[in-house]
């Protein structure tokens, strides 16, 4: 079994980065493969709104001049997929939602390629907005036909400096109870 978690931030050992390693460290605990990907400082784009997707059903976006058909490689490998990003006015930054967006459709155009996988979203946040970023990431997985595994609060880590997540003792908690429910979660869906 194998989770990819994909790492929004621009920050690459950042707060979210943080808190997505607690979850990957609980899974490897699992003997579960993983693996992150930075998407930040990597080239991203946008959809553009083609939907070359839907004609040629190929499980790949037309546009590859950057790295989101890699994205999508990693993801239809994986049977867990993390999306992790900082809080930007409330919401998720841009390189993650650029991912969303794109790989989203792409999973549409190719009925739902992403269904039955587990999904889990890893937030960071100064003080406010993480919930409604929170919610958003999740709004991708419960579209896909995906399966979110809950922890012991929402999945937000607490700190504005790098590192500073690592002072949140409740935060790096759930971190790790997130990664030890969704092992349990892909065991009982791979049995």
């Amino acid at each position: 079994m194998k989770v990819v978690a994909f790492n929004g931030s621009p920050r690459k050992d950042g707060n979210t980065s943080h808190m997505i390693r607690h979850v990957l460290e609980a899974l490897e605990k699992q003997e579960i493969e993983t693996e992150m990907v930075q998407l930040g400082g990597k080239k991203i784009r946008g959809c553009m709104a083609c939907y070359k997707c839907f004609e040629s059903k190929d499980k790949r976006c037309a546009v590859d001049k950057d790295i989101l058909n890699d994205c999508i490689e990693k993801m239809l490998d994986a049977d867990g997929i993390i999306l992790g990003s900082p809080t930007y006015f409330a919401n998720m930054s841009t390189e993650l939602k650029a991912l969303i967006d794109r790989a989203g459709i792409v999973a549409k155009a190719n009925e739902d390629m992403f269904r039955r996988k587990v999904g889990a979203a890893v937030v960071a946040v100064r003080r406010a907005g993480s919930v409604h970023t929170f919610d958003s990431i999740n709004h991708f997985f419960t579209i896909g036909q995906m399966i979110i595994p809950g922890s012991s609060y929402w999945n937000m880590g607490i700190g504005m400096d790098k590192g500073d997540v690592e002072k949140d003792d409740e935060g790096v908690q759930t971190m790790k109870t997130l990664g030890e429910n969704m092992a349990w979660l892909l065991k009982k869906i791979a049995a």
